[in-house]
């Protein structure tokens, strides 16, 4: 199977790279089940990247339905290092405005019962998760929202709910009090799965909507979300082309290490099954014992 070193992983509105050339639909299974569907192999901007529509043909998964593991590990079987995740949030600040694009460098959890690690079932590990996103790729793509004339926000935490209700006022307006900026509905898993399979994570946090704390946008209907994405994903697709041109081939960051004094459990304990299923991801640390 060929290399591919970038990952993009569609939301809401964006279901394609309309500049990915040279496509193919490569499907796979994993130990964790399938993905969310074929992921589009192809060239954008001389370089082979796989393109995965979060959701899938034609949105038919909710956010808490998503095999986050399967998704995030077929990546990693396709070589993949790096992934640009596009997501739609509604924004808690007043000064994040719909069809603004967010860069978030943390996160705060809000989910109820998602599997987001792989590990477990006989071998336990622990990464380091305090700064959640890669801090180089998502530099990237704040300079490419920037060149394509995007109005961009550095930085800032991203609240993953779990939906698929939107939030209540009361909760609107406890995350704003807590000092929150986006509210998202699915990538925090996607985050920790990415950081587990050292591959580098950031999120093009696109604002369709106030949430419903504001006064004059207390009522967020999905034609809002929508139409606001879909006016949006041009733009997004630029961003994406534009991060992909610069990404550096060789990557220096933490991302890439992420598991070398993760794994806890002494590697004669793990189950031969377990060590076959995670090979892609451990296979390199535990060859040496």
């Amino acid at each position: 199977m060929e290399r591919v070193q970038i990952g993009i992983i569609g939301g809401s509105g964006l279901y394609d790279m309309a500049d990915v050339t040279d496509r193919k639909d490569v499907t796979l299974t994993t130990p964790f089940g399938d993905p969310s569907g074929p992921y589009v192999v192809g060239t954008l901007r001389g370089k082979r990247v796989a393109f995965l529509a979060r959701h899938g043909a034609g949105h038919r998964l909710l956010p808490s339905e998503l095999n986050f593991r399967a998704n995030v590990y077929g990546m990693k079987v396709l070589g993949v290092e790096y992934i640009l995740s596009a997501s739609a949030v509604g924004s808690l600040r007043e000064e994040y405005r719909p069809m603004d694009i967010v860069v978030p460098d943390q996160f705060f959890d809000r989910t109820q019962g998602r599997i987001g690690t792989f590990f477990g079932r006989g071998l336990a590990a622990h990464v380091g998760f305090a700064h959640p996103f890669c801090a180089i790729l998502s530099g990237v793509a704040f300079e490419s929202g920037t060149r394509a004339g995007a109005h961009m926000h550095k930085g800032g935490t991203y609240v993953c709910m779990e939906g698929p209700q939107f939030s209540t006022l009361a909760e609107s307006k406890l995350y704003r009090s807590w000092g929150m900026d986006v509210i998202g509905m699915t990538n925090l898993q996607e985050a920790k799965l990415a950081r587990e399979a050292e591959i580098c994570y950031a999120t093009i946090a696109l604002v369709t909507d106030y949430d419903c704390w504001h006064p004059d946008h207390d009522h967020v209907t999905v034609e809002m979300v929508i139409g606001n994405l879909l006016q949006n994903a041009k733009t997004a697709q630029q961003i994406i082309a534009g991060a992909v041109e610069r990404l550096p081939y060789e990557r220096t960051c933490e991302c890439a290490t992420a598991l070398k004094y993760a794994l806890i459990t002494r590697p004669d304990a793990i189950p031969a099954q377990l060590r076959q299923d995670l090979a892609p991801l451990v296979g390199k640390y535990l060859a040496v014992h």
